[in-house]
């Protein structure tokens, strides 16, 4: 717990706190040596990168300035992780990419795929095709899934109602 409010927490208990609600079981050095063990087991870790870090530098390669494209990227983003299997198979960056690729493909961007994105994500239309497939057939049972909270929220003027476009026929899964 200490570890965990040191980095959520603005205003931190102290130690001493935590011996006090451990009615004193251990003492001040002991839960100090403790999280010192705990974060040299962690090699220091505590945060690992999630699609969204990616986004922000993806989006931007993408098109400037166009509310649209970033609100359905942030949709098919958010799809995505709602579902176990596109966390475990695929890795941020590529979750994140596949999500400027089927975003581009769902609006009928031209060209589909750029040189400027390939350098920015690292990856080629074809390596993104699979997750950005699996990210359109999310979308495209989004309305009748029993998780609608995604889709409600970008089915709202706030998101430019993202949710409620057609999904990317070319990627559609026969």
């Amino acid at each position: 717990m200490l570890i965990a409010s040191k980095y959520e927490e603005i205003w931190a208990p102290q130690v001493n706190d935590f011996v006090f609600i451990s009615d004193n079981a251990y003492m001040s050095e002991q839960v100090l040596i403790m999280e010192k063990s705990i974060l040299e087991k962690l090699e220091w870790y505590m945060t690992v990168p999630t699609p969204y870090v990616f986004l922000v530098r993806y989006i931007k390669a993408s098109v400037p300035s166009d509310t649209e494209m970033e609100n359905m990227v942030l949709f098919l983003a958010e799809l995505g992780l709602m579902h176990y299997h596109t966390v475990i198979f695929y890795c941020p960056s590529m979750i994140a990419a596949s999500a400027v690729y089927a975003a581009r493909c769902t609006l009928n961007k031209s060209p589909l795929w750029t040189e400027t994105l390939k350098h920015h994500t690292g990856y080629s239309a074809d390596q993104l095709l699979d997750c950005a497939k699996l990210l359109v057939s999310f979308h495209t049972a989004a309305a009748d899934s029993k998780l609608k909270a995604v889709y409600r929220k970008f089915s709202s003027a706030d998101h430019g109602t993202v949710s409620l476009l057609a999904p990317a026929k070319t990627l559609s899964v026969e």
